[in-house]
């Protein structure tokens, strides 16, 4: 397939540059796939679609403040990092701006006792910094770090995004972008799920910079995925083992969640189940992919071109859904991170 096969025109004034007042108060856009009808509803309203019995699955990693600016020592440069991943210890692969200015044995400083050494270059054009500092790691990066908005959100980070580009059920550290399809959930709206008998299960990968790169090959097929790690517990994996043998649906929180879910699938006894414990993914889902795991889909709306687009381009009928995102232009959806959301039945 064509990488044109997935564009589509979205007005800049459609992008949302901050989180709606409330979570839950963002625009849901219903698809039945059954029918072909839509419904244009609010995210409060998303448990009128999910019946007891079924699983809403979520993402439970926790995007580190990961933006850092300091200075080169020595020559006063403006330095930016973007952590990327922990290597070992205190060594993180980074992204760095301007990259042409680091080398190996430089070190850039971000407080008087917060400083990183430049070790080496990494792929893509990142560097392998050793950081040295006192106190605890995460404590410090949580003081000095800033949240790694995504570019086309045309702000500065605030103090309101610590917490906004962030799920109410984060657990754990290690994501440089929000799993955002739940960021308009709230603490009642999943204890409101609970009382009405839906299961709730938690997966954990978390999300690489890969997320911001473009598809560059005209054949889709030829594009290569960045590795992601993931974790599900054994509690969880059983959750929905449980759920999907008693035919309740498998209703994904996300695309991230969604990618954990079908990299975890094996086949089992007669059907597809989920293998407990940790793995590394770069499964590209696109039109022709048969879901194993999946039943519904919450997500956001997403750029054009890109995999998120193929992966929900998959579990539905592309044609279809590019008209769907026409219609969700012409009716004002505010699209991607800090956008309105949609539910694929």
């Amino acid at each position: 397939m064509n990488i044109q096969d997935f564009d589509y025109h979205l007005p800049q004034g459609l992008i949302a540059q901050k989180p709606a007042d409330k979570r839950d108060a963002s625009r849901l856009l219903v698809v039945h796939r059954d029918t072909g009808a839509l419904e244009h509803r609010h995210f409060y309203d998303v448990l009128e679609y999910l019946s007891p019995g079924d699983c809403l699955v979520l993402n439970d990693s926790r995007v580190l403040p990961a933006r850092l600016l300091g200075t080169k020592e020595g020559t006063g440069a403006k330095i930016e990092f973007l952590l990327i991943k922990r290597i070992e210890g205190d060594v993180w692969e980074t992204m760095v701006k301007p990259g042409k200015r680091l080398k190996p044995g430089d070190w850039v400083g971000f407080s008087p006792d917060f400083r990183a050494e430049i070790l080496d270059y990494g792929p893509d054009g990142t560097r392998l910094a050793k950081f040295h500092y006192q106190g605890i790691f995460m404590e410090r990066l949580e003081e000095l770090g800033n949240m790694p908005l995504p570019p086309y959100i045309q702000r500065e980070s605030q103090q309101e995004d610590k917490a906004r580009y962030q799920t109410v059920y984060c657990r754990e550290d290690g994501s440089v972008a929000a799993p955002t399809a739940g960021l308009h959930f709230t603490e009642e709206l999943l204890k409101c799920a609970q009382e009405k008998g839906i299961e709730i299960a938690y997966v954990t990968l978390h999300v690489g910079i890969g997320t911001f790169r473009p598809v560059k090959c005209e054949n889709i097929e030829d594009h290569q995925m960045h590795f992601e790690e993931y974790h599900i517990t054994r509690e969880n994996a059983e959750k929905i083992n449980r759920v999907k043998a008693a035919g309740g649906r498998i209703v994904s929180v996300g695309t991230t969640s969604t990618r954990t879910l079908e990299s975890a699938a094996i086949m089992g006894p007669g059907r597809y189940v989920i293998e407990e414990g940790a793995g590394s993914t770069g499964i590209f889902i696109y039109p022709g992919y048969e879901f194993k795991m999946v039943d519904a889909l919450i997500t956001n709306f997403h750029l054009p071109k890109s995999t998120l687009l193929m992966l929900i381009s998959a579990l539905y009928d592309r044609e279809k859904i590019l008209e769907i995102y026409d219609t969700a232009v012409k009716e004002s959806y505010r699209f991607f991170s800090y956008g309105d959301a949609m539910l694929i039945l």
